[in-house]
């Protein structure tokens, strides 16, 4: 009878030590800098303008009453110099290096984009009709300090 007690115990001591770590591993975390996007009417506002090379992160917060996009290419023209499509509203991304984007951010919501990136100059910016066009640009900086 003690043998089966014992065995029981062994089982369960067992079970138990393979669950607790299931129960307390928290989320997996981006590695790399993390830049807060706000976007707005016509404007978008980031958290710093230089990152060090790796998987950057951009948490995209809509602060608008409108749904936007966030599209990050590698460029080294002005963020208010990119080619203009033919319907002379948007850019023309056939043109760029695209790297990453959010097709839609709802209006009020949170989105990430992770995004490895090496040493260069990025611009990010809404190609929703107009919305480039009324300043929602911006530029980060990405060096290879660590």
């Amino acid at each position: 009878m003690d043998l089966i007690i014992t065995r029981r115990l062994a089982v369960a001591a067992a079970a138990t030590l393979a669950f607790v770590p299931a129960c307390t591993r928290s989320a997996p975390q981006h590695a790399g800098a993390t830049v807060e996007i706000h976007e707005h009417d016509f404007r978008i506002d980031a958290s710093t303008e230089s990152v060090a090379a790796g998987t950057v992160v951009f948490q995209v917060h809509n602060d608008a009453p409108a749904t936007h996009e966030f599209v990050v290419v590698r460029t080294d023209e002005p963020a208010d110099r990119l080619p203009i499509g033919p319907d002379g509203l948007s850019v023309n991304e056939d043109e760029l290096t695209s790297v990453g984007e959010l097709s839609e951010v709802g209006s009020g919501t949170v989105d990430t984009l992770a995004i490895a990136l090496t040493p260069g100059r990025y611009v990010f910016f809404c190609n929703m009709e107009g919305h480039y066009m009324g300043g929602m640009h911006g530029v980060v900086e990405v060096s290879a300090d660590a």
